[in-house]
């Protein structure tokens, strides 16, 4: 584990240069990836890092330094410089470190597996993943399988008695297909990550299923323009929880620059809709025992019975709007802490995804999203789309080089989910029905 009393050394450091207050932040990881192709594997990498992050305070003025270099030699320079660059910048009424931190305990999460694999374990993984889209009827090519490990440790300290740290692993594996040939070729993918080896799914199974979404994509058309349904897989319906989390960020609501920035408190989805946010889940892929201001956070109803009932915060986006934190802190070694969402995810529905589109005589079952064209300020949407038409309740044919649009405030408000969520990505929902959108095709 990482050394605690390195980083208290580089606090009293930093108070002797002159801080009132400070944090230190130490982030060390190991990776080793490889990626295979057609057989052959063509890249195996491992990578190891250190960063290291002290952010001080000098009255209501804050500055963040960084560095790769972890040696106590150069603390005297490093807390020097920050404390010299937080005196020229303005004040900030609400900087200040976190007051709601305490002692926690990582072990319940289970986010450090002792499994580690070695380069042949992880060659055999993408192999069988690759081998299994290759064996897939109608699949033609690979655009290659990749297989995963990592090791992150994260230990923070602050000037006040601060001191904790946890590790967590990861374990992946994915595969790209390719079904077709020419100008008619197209792609899909799969993926799975974990945190514990024992809960990545089978790699066979990831590389089968990379195969055949390939194949069902072959000969797409392109539809006329339409206002219908619109039906998202789980793969990209979690997007719309990602435009949620962006629109209840404190530091967006602080700024008022978000669509929500008035609506807490209301009525934002139809009754029933419950949306999570839990860093402490077990084994979740993005649990942890604090925050990056040493807050723990529990689970959170960020909506409950389809009624807004918070905002994402750290410390100093809740003194801004007058709230506690409620430990949703992010933080890199050599920037400022920002709120943002831990394993986020939407409760399921009543309704089977057949029978979520059992009624729907014509629309639109969507499977992959490119482009960025959501507004978090207007709350415009406007994405480019592929997937399958939905005809008299059913999938129909494959379709391609399409826009769907809407206003995230009307797609929230006219959505329902299905009852097939699994916890696969840290930001998870079923498969989600939305009404009314625009279809902009042929």
């Amino acid at each position: 584990m990482l050394d605690l009393n390195l980083l208290a050394d580089l606090i009293a450091k930093a108070r002797a240069a002159g801080a009132d207050a400070a944090d230190a932040v130490l982030i060390a990881g190991t990776a080793l990836s490889v990626q295979r192709r057609l057989g052959i594997t063509e890249h195996l990498e491992r990578s190891e890092g250190r960063d290291l992050g002290l952010r001080v305070f000098v009255g209501l003025r804050s500055a963040v330094v960084s560095s790769t270099a972890v040696d106590p030699a150069g603390f005297d320079e490093l807390a020097a410089r920050a404390v010299a660059m937080a005196r020229l910048v303005p004040e900030d009424p609400f900087a200040g470190l976190a007051a709601e931190r305490r002692a926690v305990d990582a072990a319940p999460l289970d986010l450090d597996d002792p499994a580690e694999p070695d380069a042949a374990a992880l060659i055999a993984r993408a192999g069988v993943a690759e081998e299994a889209a290759l064996a897939v009827a109608g699949v033609t090519n690979s655009e290659g399988a990749s297989a995963g490990f990592g090791r992150s440790e994260v230990a923070l300290v602050t000037s006040d008695g601060f001191a904790r740290s946890y590790a967590r692993t990861s374990h992946s594996v994915s595969a790209t297909a390719l079904a077709g040939s020419g100008t008619a070729m197209q792609r899909d993918y799969d993926y799975s990550t974990a945190v514990h080896l024992a809960d990545l799914e089978d790699a066979a199974g990831i590389g089968r299923s990379a195969g055949e979404r390939a194949v069902a994509r072959l000969n797409p058309t392109r539809p006329k323009t339409a206002k219908l349904p619109v039906v998202y897989d789980p793969r990209v319906a979690s997007s719309l929880l990602g435009h949620l989390a962006g629109a209840i960020n404190g530091a967006s609501v602080a700024r008022g620059t978000t669509f929500l920035r008035d609506r807490l408190g209301s009525r934002v989805f139809p009754v029933g809709i419950d949306i999570i946010d839990d860093p402490q889940r077990h084994r979740g892929l993005r649990s942890r025992p604090f925050d990056a201001e040493g807050v723990p956070g529990a689970e959170l109803a960020l909506v409950s019975e389809g009624v807004l009932t918070t905002w994402l915060l750290d410390a100093r986006s809740a003194r801004q709007l007058g709230l506690p934190t409620n430990g949703r802190a992010v933080r890199s070694a050599g920037g400022q802490p920002a709120p943002s969402a831990t394993n986020l995810y939407m409760r399921p529905g009543a309704l089977s995804p057949a029978a979520l589109m059992s009624d729907i005589a014509e629309g639109l079952y969507v499977t992959e999203l490119m482009g960025m064209g959501v507004n978090g300020i207007t709350g415009d949407y406007s994405r480019g789309a592929a997937g399958f038409m939905i005809r008299d309740g059913a999938i129909a044919e494959p379709v391609a080089e399409i826009t769907i649009a809407g206003h995230l405030a009307d797609m929230f408000a006219h959505l329902i989910p299905a009852d097939d969520l699994r916890f696969r990505r840290g930001t998870d929902a079923p498969t989600i029905r939305v009404e009314g959108m625009t279809m902009a095709g042929a």
